[in-house]
């Protein structure tokens, strides 16, 4: 058992106001960033979050839910601003879909100097002018953390295709370890297979690209070859949150494997296909754990190991 991760995650942190095919209206924490970190939380790793809050009540329900899974907040988070929301319409097969009332700007921080972890993503990751800060930060710890990236594309905050395309390759080119979903490559690349992305991505300098499937699980593509891994039987309650479960789950277990670190690098640029899958197994697990239950609720630590 290895010790827990310094972690940070960077990005938006909003709240979720969803709407059901019945009608029923509830409000949820939410937002990419927040969700992986509030997952690496109950995954009882140490994890700080960068975003922005507003002071009002929303932030304090979002500060609350961060809380309850150990997760801190650098200085300066909160600010004058309204804390963001995403309404969040899920059709009868559990499918979401979002509108957003999105503030972000990133603070001025020092990162941790044990820091293991630097994660980013989404629409932290895409829109001006926190997304520069984002991406020089990202570049700032590169070598002396692993560094994950997860785009988790939203169109109406990404723009042209083409454009985004050449925005999420930079990220892509300063990331040791990169996640995105058959929907994000089918909208950055359409008519692409999602393989063939994954390997140009992974050539482009990450040790570790993996595409997630939705319910046909992912595929991974790291130096030792591509490994494809199913997804258990699942009963869908929604898919909220689940695409961050993967990515916690798969932060996670390369916690728990010793891949995460400097001294690591050389390691996870050299997975033996036992490893690989034994981490996107972990990955996969975690986000069907999730879609078994309403909003981004992720599994503790108990209930992934069980």
């Amino acid at each position: 058992m290895t010790s827990p991760a310094r972690a940070v995650v960077v990005g938006e942190a909003l709240v979720d106001v969803v709407r059901t095919s019945s009608g029923d209206v509830s409000d949820h924490p939410g937002g990419s960033p927040l969700n992986v970190a509030y997952g690496l939380g109950r995954l009882a790793h140490e994890v700080s979050l960068l975003t922005r809050l507003g002071d009002d009540g929303h932030g304090r329900l979002l500060r609350a839910h961060l809380d309850a899974a150990g997760v801190e907040l650098f200085p300066g988070t909160v600010d004058e601003y309204p804390t963001s929301v995403a309404r969040a319409d899920i059709d009868a097969d559990g499918k979401a879909s979002y509108d957003f009332d999105l503030v972000w700007s990133v603070p001025a921080v020092d990162l941790p100097a044990d820091l293991e972890l630097l994660h980013t993503g989404s629409i932290g990751a895409a829109v001006a002018p926190g997304a520069e800060s984002v991406l020089a930060l990202l570049r700032s710890v590169r070598g002396r953390a692993t560094t994950s990236y997860d785009p988790n594309v939203r169109p109406a905050f990404f723009g042209d295709p083409a454009r985004a395309l050449a925005l999420v390759e930079s990220f892509v080119d300063a990331a040791d370890v990169v996640k995105a979903s058959d929907e994000d490559l089918a909208w950055l690349l359409p008519g692409e297979d999602v393989v063939d992305v994954a390997h140009r991505w992974q050539q482009r300098g990450p040790a570790l690209v993996v595409v997630t499937r939705g319910g046909e699980g992912a595929v991974a593509v790291a130096g030792a070859g591509t490994l494809q891994v199913a997804a258990p039987p699942t009963r869908v309650v929604d898919t909220v949150g689940a695409g961050d479960a993967f990515m916690s789950g798969l932060l996670h277990a390369l916690a728990v494997h010793d891949l995460l670190g400097a001294p690591a690098l050389p390691r996870l640029r050299h997975l033996p296909l036992g490893t690989l899958e034994s981490l996107v197994t972990t990955a996969v697990r975690s986000a069907s754990l999730t879609c078994e239950r309403a909003g981004a609720n992720p599994p503790t630590r108990a209930e992934l190991d069980d």
